[in-house]
C-alpha cells in the first residue's frame, strides 16, 4: 500500500482542529448571542444570519483571522517574539471579561492538548502565560504543516458550527433552518480570509459595540445556557 499524500494528511489535520470533538469547549460559548436572543435582537433565521455575519466579518475577519495569518508566518520563519507579541495584542483586544476568558480558556485547553501530544512549540510556551486560541491554532497548524488558508477556513468553520449550534438551542431554530443558516453563511468564509490577508497591521481591530455590550450584560443574565 502506498503512503498517504501529505496534502491529504494536512487537510485531515485541519478537519481534526475544526471538529467539535476537539476538547477545547467551544460548544459552551455563545459570544453574546444568548443575551441578544433574550433582548429580541435575534428572533429568527434572518436575524440570526445577520448577527453571525456581522461577528464573522467585523470581529473574526478584522481581528482573529489576520492575527492567525501573521502568527503562522512568524512560526514558519522562527520568529517567536512576533508570535508572543501578536498573542498579547489579541488578548488585549478582548473587550469584556467573558470574551477574554473564552479566548484564553480555549487557547489554554488546546495548548494542554498539544503538550500532551509533545508538540515542540507547545512545550516551549512559557508556563502560566495566557495563550489566545488563534495562537494555539497557528502552532498546531504549523506543526502539522497545514496550508495556512485551509487552517483559516477550518477555524472559521469551527466557529460557525458552534454558533449555529448555539442559535439552534437559543432562538430556537429547527434542524432544517440550522442547515439553511449554515448554507447562507458558508460561502462568505473564503471571502473573509481573502479580506483578512490584505489588511495591514494598522488596519486590524474589531468594532462591534453591540457584541461587547451583549457580552458584558450576559455576565449578569438571570438564566444562562452558555458561558458567554
Amino acid at each position: 500500500m502506498s503512503l498517504p499524500d501529505r496534502t491529504d494528511i494536512a487537510l485531515l489535520r485541519v478537519l481534526q482542529l475544526a471538529s467539535p470533538a476537539l476538547p477545547i469547549g467551544g460548544y459552551a460559548y455563545s459570544q453574546g448571542l444568548e443575551y441578544a436572543v433574550e433582548q429580541d435582537w435575534v428572533t429568527d433565521l434572518d436575524s440570526a444570519a445577520a448577527w453571525l455575519e456581522g461577528v464573522a466579518n467585523r470581529a473574526l475577519g478584522q481581528l482573529d483571522i489576520p492575527v492567525l495569518l501573521r502568527q503562522f508566518a512568524a512560526l514558519e520563519s522562527g520568529d517567536r517574539a512576533s508570535v508572543q507579541r501578536w498573542n498579547d495584542w489579541l488578548l488585549a483586544n478582548r473587550e469584556t471579561a467573558e470574551l477574554y476568558l473564552e479566548d484564553s480558556q480555549q487557547g489554554g485547553a488546546l495548548l494542554r492538548l498539544m503538550i500532551s501530544l509533545e508538540m515542540p512549540t507547545a512545550l516551549d510556551w512559557p508556563k502560566g502565560e495566557p495563550i489566545a486560541l488563534m495562537t494555539a491554532f497557528a502552532m498546531a497548524g504549523s506543526h502539522w504543516q497545514t496550508a495556512v488558508r485551509s487552517l483559516a477556513h477550518g477555524v472559521l468553520w469551527s466557529w460557525l458550527e458552534n454558533q449555529v449550534g448555539a442559535a439552534t438551542k437559543l432562538v430556537p431554530l429547527g434542524q432544517t433552518d440550522a442547515q439553511r443558516l449554515l448554507g447562507r453563511l458558508l460561502p462568505g468564509l473564503p471571502l473573509i480570509v481573502d479580506a483578512a490577508s490584505e489588511l495591514k497591521d494598522d488596519e486590524l481591530g474589531a468594532g462591534l459595540p453591540g457584541l461587547a455590550f451583549a457580552s458584558a450584560r450576559h455576565e449578569h443574565q438571570y438564566t444562562r445556557l452558555f458561558r458567554s
